[in-house]
């Protein structure tokens, strides 16, 4: 345990932010899934939708510095392809 008080504010910060992340987090995974959950139902406007919400919630994430913007861009590319594929089939 710490004994020097910047040390202790130190972790209590750390733990706001990891709390707050994890929450960001959760809730990107719930998109996602919603998601996918639409494309596996073959419901093409319900994904285009939660499609247009996972890529809101990835670049907000993203520019909050919780996940690597190349990691949110990586993954909104790879459901916009999902979904055009299922659409073309």
């Amino acid at each position: 345990m710490a004994n020097i008080k910047s040390a202790k504010k130190r972790i209590k910060v750390i733990d706001r932010k990891t709390l707050e992340n994890r929450r960001v987090k959760n809730n990107l995974k719930a998109v996602i899934k919603n998601f996918s959950k639409a494309l596996e139902a073959g419901d093409f406007a319900t994904a285009q939708e939660k499609l247009v919400l996972a890529d809101k919630q990835l670049k907000k994430a993203a520019s909050k510095h919780v996940i690597h913007k190349n990691t949110a861009a990586r993954k909104a590319s790879r459901l916009t392809k999902a979904l055009n594929k299922a659409k073309a089939e």
